[in-house]
């Protein structure tokens, strides 16, 4: 996908969502896992499932590439960050620095891999008693040449910080780029988030039947924003442009943006000024040349990124956990009110 400055564009999302400089793509998971068992796995039948490798959404929810617990085993990164939101649901986060967490319910984990990283993203199924609903954004943002070999770091961005604005039937979760008056928790140090001229925003707005709502202009002029439309039936219009569920709009530069709910509507906003330079992509890295690419997989050969201290390739956690994150140097956040099972 690609637009240029004052051109709109509407667009198929497709899996992944596609995305501008300096966002790489987005997806989004919502699975309907049945009730869990003792031991966090789903209390059905998954020997006819493809274990390791289940995306085909059989009764509307996924393995993936766990084969007890739903989720996605250690894997590497290198050179661009991850930013999971998670509205339903929990994450069990286990890493090479030796740091893990459990999060959801609205909480954000923002992952900077730097130079690299292993991280395993399991989601245990808590609820014995009935069904476990599960929703999550993952969100790929790039990093500059100079932040591609800074170290890992994640932070933790609890439900409970995130500005939550209600605006005459819309609300607004302010995760990344200030909204009016409104401020967002910082992201990672080394984030391109972090950098003082590159405007980047993460709004996610769901709105009722007939909400109408005004997002703010770009601080920059050379900030980009993309809007994907999503949830059943959904339909809106952006500044005179009708958008259905499934599509996205590029209104081609950061101008202020008027939405009109014509039935309820998720939005998810993007917005960022583009990195510019060169990008060399292959699975978990996103370097930019090939010969980082190649130097990237040779590197996590010989060092797995730290080497991974946990006893399993898909830790989670005990049951009654709560949500915690634990980092690397020992320090440990235990946010209140602890999340609801």
């Amino acid at each position: 996908m690609s637009t240029s400055a004052r051109t709109a564009q509407v667009f198929r999302l497709g899996t992944p969502w596609p995305a501008l400089d300096p966002f790489l793509f987005a997806v989004h998971h919502v699975d309907h896992y049945p009730q869990g068992t003792a031991d966090l796995t789903p209390a059905v039948d998954v020997s006819d499932r493809p274990l390791g490798q289940d995306f085909g959404n059989p009764s509307g929810w996924n393995m993936y590439h766990g084969t007890t617990v739903p989720g996605f085993p250690a894997h590497p990164h290198r050179g661009f960050e991850t930013i999971t939101v998670v509205r339903r649901g929990v994450v069990d986060h286990a890493d090479s620095t030796g740091a893990s967490a459990r999060y959801g319910g609205g909480d954000v984990q923002w992952v900077t891999a730097g130079g690299g990283v292993s991280h395993s993203e399991m989601f245990p199924l808590l609820n014995q008693d009935g069904d476990n609903d599960f929703e999550l954004y993952q969100i790929w943002l790039n990093l500059p040449a100079r932040g591609k070999s800074a170290p890992a770091q994640f932070t933790m961005l609890w439900n409970e910080d995130i500005p939550d604005i209600t605006l005459d039937g819309a609300r607004v979760r302010v995760i990344a780029g200030r909204f009016g008056d409104h401020e967002p928790p910082a992201p990672p140090t080394n984030s391109w988030a972090a950098e003082a001229d590159s405007d980047v925003a993460l709004w996610l707005v769901d709105l009722e039947p007939g909400a109408v709502i005004d997002l703010p202009a770009a601080a920059s002029p050379d900030a980009r924003r993309v809007l994907y439309v999503h949830g059943e039936g959904a339909r809106v219009d952006i500044d005179g442009t009708a958008v259905e569920s499934g599509w996205g709009y590029a209104p081609g530069d950061g101008a202020a943006s008027t939405v009109r709910a014509e039935t309820a509507a998720t939005v998810l906003v993007l917005q960022g000024v583009p990195i510019g330079e060169p990008v060399a992509a292959r699975g978990p890295f996103v370097m930019n040349t090939e010969r980082e690419i190649l130097e990237a997989y040779d590197d996590y050969r010989r060092t797995g990124f730290g080497g991974w201290p946990w006893p399993t390739e898909a830790p989670v956690h005990d049951r009654d956990a709560g949500r915690f994150a634990r980092y690397g140097d020992g320090r440990v956040e235990r946010p209140e009110p602890t999340l609801d099972r």
